[in-house]
């Protein structure tokens, strides 16, 4: 009868030697793979990413910005393709990344003669994703501040002059978003809540397009709440700064209603806001 032979323990130098071979072995599969590294020069790769943006390919634009930076990262380029890949983001409606892109190099260039171009990356991103007025408008909050650091820190440049236009359209929309609230408490019989939401209009967006209702809607929840005097100057602000606005006739129909007239009262909060307009 043939014996069987008990199987023997690799030695330490056996079984290192087939680790090895193994991780050769698996090393190989994966760099087989992979496209080899392959040094180019600075102006290929620049030329090459900006060839991709023109076609409007923008992932392969931003990778080969990218690639520009990681290839010869303390060249002038690098700084521009820096820049580019923030542009080149927010081209392709990437808003999350073009910020993130575009405060990197602001941070790591405050003094470059693109920074406010940067600066103007970040509030544009931001711009462009604001909602309408039925939701949140957190993005509208981060908009108006990015545009107003524009503004700001670049107040002779040409993104600042454009900034200031969009300023004035994100605060009329916060504006809209407190007018449709306070409406909607108004509608459910709740003039607290609502005067707390025009009043809002009033103290922080009063040169917007919203004032001269918001200042109806106060003299309309101040009658609901039995307050005639606020509800008295609320109308007589309202006719002051907006005589042939319908809201002011609304205003006048409803004193009138209560027996009243539009008269302001000097300790009234929206008189003391409005200053000396009388």
């Amino acid at each position: 009868m043939r014996r069987m032979r008990a199987l023997v323990p690799a030695t330490p130098v056996a079984l290192a030697a087939s680790i090895g071979l193994v991780l050769v072995l698996l090393l190989g599969c994966a760099t087989g793979d992979e496209e080899a590294y392959v040094e180019r020069s600075v102006e290929e790769l620049y030329n090459e990413a900006m060839d991709s943006l023109l076609n409007d390919d923008f992932d392969a634009a931003a990778a080969g910005f990218l690639e520009v930076e990681r290839q010869h990262p303390y060249s002038v380029w690098a700084t521009r393709a820096q820049i580019m890949s923030a542009f080149v983001y927010y081209q392709g409606n990437l808003y999350d990344e073009a910020i993130a892109a575009a405060s990197r190099f602001v941070e790591l260039h405050p003094g470059h003669r693109d920074a406010a171009y940067g600066y103007y990356l970040i509030a544009m991103s931001h711009y462009e994703q604001v909602s309408d007025v039925g939701r949140d408008q957190s993005t509208t909050g981060r908009a108006l501040q990015a545009l107003e650091e524009v503004a700001r820190r670049f107040p002779g440049s040409v993104y600042a002059r454009d900034a200031r236009l969009k300023i004035d359209l994100a605060r009329d929309h916060l504006a809209g978003k407190e007018m449709t609230v306070g409406r909607y408490y108004l509608r459910r019989g709740n003039p607290v809540a609502a005067i707390g939401r025009f009043r809002m209009v009033i103290e922080n967006y009063q040169t917007t397009s919203h004032t001269p209702e918001a200042l109806h809607r106060l003299t309309e929840a101040y009658l609901a709440l039995g307050v005639p005097n606020e509800a008295q100057t609320s109308a007589a602000v309202l006719g002051h700064n907006y005589p042939g606005s319908r809201w002011y006739q609304h205003s006048y129909a409803l004193l009138v209603d209560s027996d009243l007239k539009p008269e302001v009262d000097e300790e009234s909060w929206i008189s003391q806001i409005f200053g000396d307009v009388f």
